[in-house]
């Protein structure tokens, strides 16, 4: 018999507990309470480190992480994957954050060290953490580990509660919501959850739950994942996303070293030492509300893990009424990498329909279609492209087609040149994905 879910319901914004009395009238609120300068708000804040997990190898989205470490993913034409989390943790005020590093990450480490310095007067900074090595000559054995060996960073900072993001998911969201969420829980960890699609919860940590928010198991990736009370084609899953109270943290970690059983994995062995313990609580991501969400976008959230979920992510991008937008002003995705580059140009009947053009792009002649176009790409006459992703510095020859690809950084394609047009020649030459997307690495020619 199916295992079923029960989820949390919002906790009220007066009371903090599942189904309480609604928030009391805004302008009550507004007049009522005295006023405090902007230094005393600041001084009331818990203090707060995040530490965002930047560390994973990424071979499901091979090869495009082929060279680099899948955070420093490009996204959407001027981003790059880590750039999201980076910038739902800076919009909501956190500004002491740490990126822990491992595999390929010099690419990684060179882009925030660069582009995402802030103030170092004030106490703020972005900073990246390569593997230190601290406990031996090891690299990291799991997301859990790589927190261990830094709690040089949680000693340094002494913050009240610690943020544990992931880097590389695509999607806007409010931390700070969360972090009330958790404090008015009272419990030691808060974990983030959506609803997936259960044929696609097995890569996913999944979430059972009292109505007040306790989690009563959760179960890392299980092969027959629990479906929903209302819905049983749908699980309610991990993002990912954690916020600890610091001392916990700490206890759970030094435990979790000592088990020689453990995987020192977050989701698989930290949140289940919580869960155990009764200390887990649950934050529903559909009550969180970012500034300038749609009722299309809302509750977005995208793992992009794969080849095809990269892709797909792209194509929510560029409808007239986007499943994603990222033209929400309100709650930017901070990007760095326009390389001041002048603004797209199209010349001698080249166009583009239903796309994204990125800043330096030429389309001289050629045509553009259902596509997302990065930084400094070159579509030249008679050249056709439908329903791709073409990174920084692609070309596209005269007469060329491709159609339904991922073109990493500089990729030539030669003149006359066919791709994704003939899947049995691409196939030899190419990564094709599950879902029929051709895949071209970085600097190839073709």
């Amino acid at each position: 018999m199916q295992e079923q879910v029960s989820l949390p319901q919002p906790r009220s914004l007066s009371t903090g507990v599942a189904g309480g009395p609604k928030c009391p009238n805004i302008d009550f609120v507004l007049h009522s309470q005295p006023k405090v300068s902007r230094l005393e708000r600041v001084r009331s804040q818990p203090h707060v480190l995040a530490i965002v997990l930047a560390g994973g190898e990424g071979k499901r989205l091979f090869p495009l992480t082929a060279d680099r470490a899948k955070p420093a993913v490009p996204f959407g034409g001027t981003y790059r994957l880590i750039h999201f989390v980076l910038s739902n943790l800076v919009n909501a005020g956190f500004m002491q954050i740490c990126v822990l590093t491992q595999y390929k990450s010099h690419s990684l480490d060179r882009h925030i060290s660069q582009s995402w310095q802030l103030s170092g007067l004030t106490g703020q900074y972005i900073t990246p953490v390569p593997a230190q090595q601290r406990l031996g000559k090891r690299w990291y054995t799991g997301s859990a580990d790589a927190i261990l060996q830094s709690l040089n960073l949680i000693y340094d900072e002494n913050p009240d509660y610690v943020i544990v993001f992931g880097a590389d998911h695509v999607y806007r969201m409010d931390p700070r919501q969360m972090l009330d969420d958790h404090i008015a829980s009272g419990k030691s960890v808060t974990v983030a959850g959506i609803r997936v699609p259960r044929a696609e919860a097995t890569a996913f940590g999944c979430i059972q739950a009292e109505e007040d928010g306790t989690i009563t198991e959760f179960l890392e990736k299980p092969a027959d994942p629990p479906g929903t009370p209302d819905d049983p084609d749908a699980t309610f899953a991990s993002m990912g996303n954690y916020i600890f109270n610091t001392d916990a943290l700490i206890a759970a970690l030094t435990a979790d070293e000592d088990d020689e059983e453990s995987a020192h994995d977050m989701g698989g062995d930290i949140i289940p030492y919580f869960v155990k313990r009764g200390e887990a609580n649950v934050y529903d991501f559909s009550a969180n509300v970012v500034p300038g969400s749609t009722k299309r976008d809302q509750g977005y959230w995208r793992d992009v893990g794969t080849i095809d979920a990269f892709y797909e992510a792209h194509m929510d991008l560029i409808s007239v009424l986007p499943v994603f937008n990222l033209y929400n002003r309100s709650w930017p995705i901070h990007s760095t990498e326009d390389g001041n580059f002048p603004p797209a140009k199209f010349v001698q009947g080249g166009i583009a329909q239903s796309s994204m053009v990125a800043s330096g792009c030429i389309i001289s002649g050629g045509t553009v279609r259902n596509s997302v176009l990065s930084n400094n790409v070159i579509v030249e006459e008679g050249a056709t492209v439908e329903g791709c992703v073409l990174m920084p510095g692609v070309r596209v020859g005269k007469g060329a087609v491709v159609r339904h690809s991922i073109l990493d950084k500089n990729v030539v394609v030669t003149e006359g040149e066919f791709i994704g047009v003939d899947h049995e020649r691409d196939s030899s030459r190419f990564t094709i994905s599950a879902g029929g997307v051709v895949c071209v690495g970085k600097n190839e020619r073709v």
